[in-house]
């Protein structure tokens, strides 16, 4: 399914906070880690990553959730703690964001699948591309320009 028309909204599950996209992807993946199975309650996380700058909260504050610790801060809603987004510590140039939060997820398709070595016998995505744990940091540029290859982005 096509990207759809930006801007791109979404939303935690009791609708307190609210966020707007307002950049294509860089990709579209979903990660099978223990700590992503564990925080959101299922088989793997779904992540869309954005450019920093195309990603802004339009409602409400976040609370650091998950996982405390030097390598990334996992936002939540304070009231319903649904994950909202995950911001790396390092500047890195990018958000990941919750997948599922968009409020018309249908066109979300993961492309890339993470953590694969951890994953659950029966969670398959039918990603075009599989790491058993991420990519090297050297792999990210080709692997994103690939995924807009793909996708039709500009």
């Amino acid at each position: 399914m096509a990207i759809p028309a930006l801007p791109i909204e979404g939303g935690c599950r009791c609708g307190r906070v609210r966020f707007q996209m307002t950049a294509a992807p860089w990709m579209e993946a979903a990660c099978h880690c223990r700590g992503c199975q564990r925080m959101t309650g299922s088989a793997f996380s779904t992540t869309l990553m954005l450019p920093d700058d195309g990603f802004a909260l339009t409602a409400g504050d976040t609370v650091i959730g998950g996982l405390h610790g030097d390598e990334a801060d996992h936002h939540h809603c304070d009231w319903c703690k649904s994950w909202v987004f995950t911001r790396p510590r390092a500047a890195m140039g990018f958000v990941n964001v919750r997948a599922t939060l968009l409020d018309d997820p249908a066109w979300f398709a993961p492309w890339m699948e993470t953590q694969t070595d951890e994953a659950l016998p029966w969670a398959v995505t039918g990603a075009a591309r599989s790491f058993g744990r991420f990519p090297a940091a050297d792999d990210y540029s080709p692997l994103i320009a690939a995924y807009r290859k793909d996708r039709g982005i500009g």
